[in-house]
């Protein structure tokens, strides 16, 4: 049912919408029994005032054309198509008008479009999130499979617990507890990365209309998810050091929102890191106000300078944070291997929402990563890893530091996957976009980042994603689009004078 509107018609909106409805029944395209689109759901998609389609229908009701149905809604009347009128069944599906309200809620496909370029052979890609690629032990990944299938056959391709391995369980505990985080098994569930640990937070604790709050910006997924779950989300300014606690009381007397979503350590996208002085006062606000903490530590691993700091969760003294953290930045993305701890009540409620998501995390994945575990490979792997992407973000330092534009900023993070480049106001972030596709470099637009508005001077550079001798070039390449764009008497080559600024 493809309805088209003449807004500069004489003809009333609302009659165009009535007439071409009939002539649709009235010709056999929609068939009787035929269920209209909910009259605010068509209103949405036509781009009109939902007493519109309410006067449409209600014409269309009075001549006898539609009609409601209990459990059905409105659809087209049993006995109003024409005499000798060809019926069609195969009406072609609108899609649109059948999505639900939470699916409407879901953002346009931008970042998934800039990552599938990611994986064209002839782009050069700093958009892509994860750690060097060809440190991966393949080899050693092969010999494990392998052995757990000779000596444990068909019980590692069975169903697992929802709640996931035990013996995975147990050595996730382990592993936390060299990040100063106690937990036992029942405190702890495997995800399937922990993206999904932020999907299944959003579903046990969000109706639509409640508030969360997040650091801005901030990893875009997260805000998808809960936009999708129909939130409001309020943002808290960053700088260096992290969510600028001291906004925060005020949002919280005024909010009372249901969470509070953060990524304090090598924040995606902007690489900083809350200090330790706010981590507690983060977490002293949560403990006054009653509210939860996501932490989100997908990057504990990935420190390249300077001290590590104890999570939150790590500080954590009366069960109020919930720890997200994954594999997936150091040892095989594609495995999707993650976990969630948190209070038992809420690990419990977890089980049950994943039950109905997927049952249970890939049981071959649990039990080659628990052998990893066990075995040191993946601490072996992390020593690898860091190492390989200290030399990318050495790389890129010294790009950009040679190819680099004073209108540029940036700072060299002490750890993660992500330079956050700050740009001149009057740059155009869309024709940035598709002027570096064309220099041949594909990289994250800033306002992504960003729940409400904000975000357009500034983008996301991956360093450790591309090949290390693919660096300089692609950052050569953007800056000369760059310059281009912003026409070379108003930017001048060359490192930034002075200290490199903040950019946040």
């Amino acid at each position: 049912m493809n309805i088209e509107i003449d807004r500069a018609g004489s003809v009333p909106v609302y009659k165009q919408i009535r007439n071409q409805i009939r002539a649709f029944i009235l010709s056999g395209a929609l068939p009787p029994g035929y269920r209209l689109p909910p009259e605010r759901k068509l209103a949405d998609t036509l781009g009109v005032n939902r007493t519109t389609v309410l006067n449409a229908y209600r014409d269309l009701r009075a001549d006898a054309l539609i009609e409601s149905r209990v459990g059905q809604g409105t659809v087209v009347a049993s006995d109003c198509a024409a005499p000798g009128a060809a019926v069609n069944p195969a009406v072609p599906l609108e899609w649109r008008q059948l999505l639900s309200e939470s699916a409407a809620r879901m953002q346009q496909p931008l970042v998934s479009n800039v990552l599938k370029l990611a994986n064209r052979s002839d782009l050069i890609s700093f958009a892509a999130g994860f750690s060097a690629t060809g440190c991966d032990p393949v080899a050693e990944l092969l010999e494990t499979q392998k052995r757990i299938l000779r000596d444990y056959g068909s019980t590692a391709l069975q169903y697992s617990a929802t709640e996931g391995h035990l013996p995975l369980r147990e050595s996730l505990c382990r592993l936390m507890e060299g990040r100063g985080i106690p937990a036992t098994p029942e405190e702890v569930m495997v995800l399937a990365g922990s993206q999904q640990g932020i999907d299944l937070a959003a579903r046990i604790l969000l109706d639509p209309g409640d508030r969360v709050i997040v650091e801005e910006p901030t990893f875009f997924g997260a805000l998808q998810i809960f936009q999708a779950a129909g939130a409001r989300i309020i943002g808290v300014p960053s700088d260096r050091d992290g969510m600028r606690v001291d906004r925060l009381q005020p949002l919280l007397e005024r909010y009372k929102p249901k969470f509070i979503y953060s990524v304090p350590t090598f924040q995606n996208p902007s690489g900083s890191v809350l200090s330790l002085e706010r981590r507690r006062q983060l977490l002293d606000l949560a403990y006054q106000y009653h509210v939860p903490v996501i932490e989100d530590d997908a990057y504990a691993e990935l420190r390249y300078d300077g001290r590590a700091l104890p999570s939150l969760k790590a500080l954590d003294q009366h069960d109020h944070v919930i720890y997200l953290s994954s594999f997936s930045k150091v040892l095989f993305p594609g495995l999707r291997v993650g976990w969630v701890a948190a209070a038992r009540p809420l690990v419990r409620q977890y089980v049950l929402a994943k039950q109905i998501a997927d049952l249970h995390t890939n049981s071959l994945a649990q039990w080659i990563m628990d052998d990893f575990l066990r075995r040191g490979v993946y601490a072996g792997q992390v020593r690898a890893v860091r190492d390989a992407n200290r030399r990318s973000r050495d790389r890129m330092v010294a790009a950009l530091k040679r190819h680099g534009l004073k209108a540029v900023e940036w700072f060299p993070p002490e750890g993660g996957l992500y330079f956050w480049c700050r740009l001149p106001d009057s740059l155009d972030q869309a024709a940035l976009v598709a002027k570096a596709q064309e220099e041949g470099v594909v990289f994250v637009p800033g306002h992504i980042f960003y729940p409400a508005g904000g975000g357009q001077n500034s983008i996301r550079l991956s360093f450790a994603s591309p090949a290390p001798e693919q660096i300089e070039p692609g950052v050569r390449r953007l800056m000369g689009a760059i310059q281009e764009l912003l026409g070379r008497d108003s930017a001048g080559m060359g490192e930034p004078e002075g200290e490199i600024r903040p950019i946040l």
